[in-house]
């Protein structure tokens, strides 16, 4: 099973290989007296080329000279600490992505995964009885559902799926805890739930949740920004992931979903007031518009 990964991951790791390197990165070697500033100016134009493709045109030198203009002006060539992350701009920053990665998994994520060959079981599903084909065929759901979400975010924005998407996970986690509690004889309604939150996890926290915290965080502080909301992240699935079994046996399947739909509509509340639209904006306009 783990020889199984390998060939993937050697896939992953050639690909690496033709990765471009960040615009703004190179930018920040020169004004660091890294490497000489004009050959490193031209290699972040042709990156720059290579991440944009056609569409950008002939306004790289121009981008990259803007970019260059603004690393200075926030003085992003100088050592920050971690302290400045939780104040200013940052502060906001901070409450935005780690908010956001927060209720992603606090919303139970972990746990309504770990329900799912049982609710397929109990629908007469044989592949059920298989946790690894289950597997398989909720990794494909979540394939194509993120595929999808890639495809129309910069057509609807950030906003619009999530507050779609947490709607779809309210509902799901509330048809969960009313299976669990009254609708067990109906094993249709825990399937239907059980594809809704996946699905709906897919088109919103899932995807735009990393996106968002790439984004909102000022250039200056976006290094350590990332490292304390991904901390975040980890952390509250870890909490979760132990807590969900003795939250089960005190207060059965059925609450405990419920307990799950009542922070989706709390995160629910948290986008509508606090998360701003990033669509159509560069880096250096989400620091000034949103923030």
């Amino acid at each position: 099973m783990y020889g199984a990964s390998t060939p993937l991951a050697v896939i992953m790791g050639i690909g690496m290989w033709w990765l471009p390197a960040s615009p703004r990165w190179l930018l920040l070697c020169a004004m660091k007296r890294k490497g000489d500033m004009q050959d490193l100016r031209e290699s972040a134009i042709s990156c720059l080329c290579r991440l944009r493709g056609q569409s950008i045109g002939d306004s790289a030198p121009t981008e990259v000279d803007e970019i260059l203009t603004e690393l200075s002006y926030v003085g992003e060539d100088k050592e920050v600490s971690l302290r400045e992350v939780f104040h200013g701009k940052c502060l906001k920053a901070l409450i935005i992505g780690a908010g956001l990665v927060l209720f992603q998994q606090i919303t139970g994520q972990p746990s309504v995964l770990y329900y799912a060959a049982s609710i397929l079981q109990s629908a007469g599903f044989s592949a059920a009885s298989d946790a690894t084909r289950v597997s398989i065929l909720l990794g494909l759901f979540k394939l194509i559902m993120t595929g999808l979400a890639v495809l129309v975010v910069e057509r609807l924005g950030r906003r619009p799926l999530l507050l779609g998407g947490v709607s779809g996970i309210v509902i799901s986690l509330f048809l969960l805890g009313s299976y669990y509690l009254f609708l067990d004889d109906v094993p249709a309604v825990a399937v239907v739930a059980l594809l809704l939150y996946v699905g709906c996890y897919q088109l919103s926290f899932g995807p735009i949740g990393w996106l968002m915290i790439s984004e909102v965080f000022p250039l200056r502080l976006r290094g350590r920004g990332l490292s304390v909301a991904v901390l975040v992240n980890f952390g509250a699935n870890a909490l979760v992931t132990f807590a969900f079994s003795p939250l089960k046996d005190l207060l059965g399947a059925g609450i405990l979903f419920y307990a799950f739909g009542v922070i989706a509509v709390l995160s629910l509340a948290f986008i509508f007031f606090i998360v701003p639209e990033t669509k159509g904006l560069t880096l250096e306009e989400i620091e000034a518009k949103c923030l």
